[in-house]
């Protein structure tokens, strides 16, 4: 003996029931079998919205009934041949014309009772396993239609109703040994009590009949037959690589289907795992694939962990107060309070103080949990013993389940470590005594982001996924994209790191994709992509809500670094190839570091001093190995360099740095270079990272430019420029007529800090930079006299991107 079970989704037309009964008719074939059927896909809840509108006194419930009944015509139709159809077509139509008798008398009255609504929702079981028996009849397969309702027997709990075990299993095994058939078709969900009113066994109740059916009939296995291959070990709705799980217990089905696995209802276990009987878990849409075996032992796993669910739509109760501890019976007066109120708890967690205990309940009964919960403690709270109940909405549970978890030491460790830096957060914790389950309570806003990050955490060891979001699709920003595509492959084999860029913007438009863009063709996309609005789009970063995700400045817009705190806030890591934020005022730099710390984020700036050299890094590296910075002498503008390594007086000066800026090397508007402020900004970091408090405005800058010269527009600038020709080649004479070249030098020490234009001469680190390289001298206590020294190209395009992408990679590892 076998029993399957074909959910809403096998039997939602006629296509799917004629792949179910090729099932049927193959399965009938090896053993007697008995075939519980749901109600047409979407036919429960469009049955309750009926009676709903009917109570409402809302006629369109009218249009609804005569939906439902085209729906069952139409499958009649295309199931059974014409010269078979009178039987079916009579019957649908006479279910149908009780149902709308009923939904009269519900509209007349203006009220639906539980036991009215149960006979309402009876409808679609009842009428679509007799459809099921009808293709089966037209092609000659031997079998014999049933009544759940004549079978299993409840209590009078309508909408919900508890089985009477002993009579169910009596009734049944008496039935299939009085009328012995290869073949047994019977509706899932709707049972009656003693007095032979219909009832149901709550949603998701057919997987229960099938199993009730397996109990009593001791049979050989249930298959529970669904639109997935098997139980996954995530919800393949939010977590694209969740994959099937082959095997696995009773006890760890039931934690996940408790959890809000739905491709099991929970009761369902309880019936076959008393009696040993496997249960399969199988697709009706493809039927030869392994599905899972839920039993008693599952061979060993590679898995400590089995799957994971959740569970939304919750709220959280908290009681709390002095008055608690040490007093015993709170709990007990607590959950007898909520028990009245027929109040289901899912998830209990205490102090180890006794000072609170918070209880998991469905969001549809918090407002009477808490009036029950403040109307018991009444007495306490008027006394301020205990404080009034405490109720938070919007909360879901999310479960990692495994049996070998007991075990395996710091599975808890690795769980709360992966949501905390992704920035979840957890309000609750609770963990059977079994050891095989650990729930989480936390904002049903980071569901998705949480099932990813632990999906990864346990069962994805190929690889982790990075989410990019790039502001500044410019010079560098282009060069960025282009080395990611290229290292793409190789990020892949030999980092295991997925890197997607998820959206891409320039100050005109953005462009983004949940799966990544294609960066074989970002351009065009951007090209046709959204008005850029810079508020929109950090929105955007903030509900995307996905995991290891990088917000990545390639900008010098002061409006997008004002943005940075609050990305970190929802734990979103700041790369910053933009100057501006980190030599802003101390307090806000300071404030972004420290958001960094609290969100397990990362705020990374290596390219504010030396493009792609690693000068940050290795400052910091001196700093956390113990030693002590004294001194910096630098020349931090590829810009400045460049200039002064190619003007000689034969050229302008203008066309000079004309140059430069068609090369890419200079920033936007040159002036931040020529003037000094870039070097300023670059030197007040670095004092800043040595540990320096400072200000822009406590460095000195020597400019060398004419104050005219920073009056007006570029165009402007570059004509006086052209003016002061005499003045710049009067700085390049007066070195070389010392045997010295011009190079713009800062320089930190004793808490102070400055930049301008000096004479080196031969013995100097600067006097052979050559081009556009930059070079940063550290003095410290390991280095007091013979300075570590880091040197190399300090501008252009495809260094700067590489020190970004290096930032990326640094930020990923987080």
């Amino acid at each position: 003996m076998q029993v399957l079970k074909f959910g809403g989704t096998s039997v939602a037309n006629a296509e799917n029931i004629n792949k179910v009964v090729r099932v049927v008719v193959a399965a009938a074939q090896k053993d007697t079998t008995v075939v519980v059927v749901s109600a047409l896909g979407g036919i429960t809840d469009a049955l309750i919205e009926a009676g709903t509108l009917a109570a409402a006194g809302q006629e369109s419930y009218k249009d609804k009934l005569r939906q439902i009944e085209e729906r069952h015509l139409e499958t009649a139709k295309a199931l059974i041949p014409v010269a078979n159809q009178s039987a079916a077509l009579s019957l649908v139509k006479k279910k149908c014309n009780e149902l709308e008798g009923i939904c009269d008398g519900v509209f007349l009255l203006g009220e639906l009772s539980t036991r009215t609504l149960d006979r309402i929702m009876s409808f679609g079981e009842f009428v679509s396993s007799s459809l099921v028996a009808a293709r089966l009849q037209a092609l000659g397969i031997p079998h014999q239609w049933k009544n759940s309702c004549e079978l299993i027997r409840t209590n009078s709990r309508f909408g919900f109703a508890e089985v009477d075990l002993a009579t169910t299993y009596t009734q049944i095994a008496d039935f299939v040994a009085a009328s012995p058939q290869p073949l047994y078709v019977v509706p899932g969900f709707i049972a009656s009590d003693g007095a032979g009113t219909t009832t149901t066994l709550g949603r998701g109740g057919s997987d229960y009949s099938a199993a009730l059916f397996a109990a009593a009939l001791n049979a050989s296995s249930l298959e529970i037959w669904t639109d997935v291959s098997g139980m996954m070990t995530a919800d393949p709705r939010l977590v694209s690589t969740a994959r099937s799980i082959p095997h696995i217990s009773y006890q760890e089905a039931m934690e996940l289907s408790h959890f809000g696995a739905k491709v099991l209802y929970p009761p369902t276990i309880h019936p076959v795992m008393h009696r040993g009987i496997p249960l399969w878990i199988k697709n009706t849409f493809a039927p030869d694939d392994y599905g899972t075996l839920v039993e008693v032992t599952p061979p060993p796993s590679q898995n400590v962990v089995r799957g994971i669910s959740s569970m939304g739509n919750l709220a959280l109760l908290s009681l709390e107060g002095s008055g608690m501890v040490g007093v015993p019976g709170f709990s007990k007066r607590l959950f007898e309070a909520l028990s009245r109120e027929q109040i289901n708890v899912v998830l209990i967690t205490q102090s180890s103080s006794e000072h609170s205990i918070s209880v998991a309940i469905s969001a549809l009964d918090a407002e009477r949990a808490q009036n029950a919960a403040n109307t018991e403690f009444a007495p306490e709270i008027a006394v301020h013993k205990l404080e009034p109940v405490q109720l938070e909405r919007d909360l879901a549970i999310v479960a990692v389940v495994g049996e070998n978890m007991k075990n395996h030491p710091g599975i808890s460790g690795r769980k709360f470590a992966a949501l905390g830096t992704n920035g979840v957060n957890i309000r609750a914790i609770a963990q059977g005594s079994s050891e095989r389950n650990i729930s989480t309570v936390i904002r049903a806003s980071d569901v998705r982001k949480a099932i990813n990050v632990l999906h990864e955490a346990f069962f994805e060891t190929a690889y982790k996924q990075v989410n990019l979001f790039i502001v500044g699709i410019g010079n560098v920003g282009s060069k960025l994209l282009e080395q990611l595509a290229q290292q793409e492959a190789y990020l892949l084999e030999k980092l295991r790191l997925q890197v997607r860029v998820v959206a891409i913007a320039n100050s005109k438009t953005f462009a983004a994709s949940d799966e990544g863009l294609n960066l074989a063709t970002w351009s065009e996309t951007l090209a046709d992509g959204e008005p850029m609005q810079l508020d929109a789009f950090v929105e955007m970063v903030r509900t995307k809500n996905l995991r290891n995700s990088i917000f990545v400045d390639v900008t010098a817009s002061a409006d997008v670094a004002k943005t940075y705190a609050s990305v970190l806030e929802k734990s979103v890591s700041v790369v910053a190839c933009n100057k501006v934020a980190c030599s802003s005022p101390y307090a806000s730099y300071a404030n972004l570091k420290a958001l960094a710390r609290g969100y397990n984020a990362a705020f990374l700036f290596e390219t504010n001093v030396g493009a792609g050299l690693p000068v940050i890094g290795t400052l910091n590296d001196l700093l956390r190995s113990g030693d002590v910075v004294h001194r910096i002498e630098a020349v931090l503008s590829g810009t400045l360099n460049f200039v002064f390594n190619n003007y000689d007086g034969t050229v302008p000066f203008a066309e000079v740095v004309r140059r430069a800026q068609q090369e890419g090397y200079t920033e936007p508007d040159p002036r931040l270079d020529l003037g000094g402020t870039d070097v300023a900004r670059k030197i007040l970091i670095l004092a800043r990272e040595a540990g320096q408090v400072m200000e822009m405005d406590d460095i000195t800058n020597e400019s060398f430019l004419p104050a005219s010269c920073m009056e007006g527009d570029v165009p402007a600038f570059y004509e006086q420029l052209a003016v002061h020709e005499p003045h710049f080649r009067r700085l390049y004479d007066d070195a070389t007529a010392e045997g010295k070249k011009l190079k713009f030098v800062a320089r930190y020490a004793d808490g102070k800090a400055s930049v301008g234009l000096q004479h080196v001469g031969p013995d100097s680190d600067f006097y052979k930079l050559q081009g556009k390289d930059n070079v940063v001298l550290f003095y410290t206590n390991r280095y007091p006299e013979q300075p570590l020294v880091v040197k190399g190209a300090g501008a252009g395009a495809d260094v700067t991107a590489a020190g970004v992408f290096a930032d990326v990679m640094r930020a990923s590892r987080i």
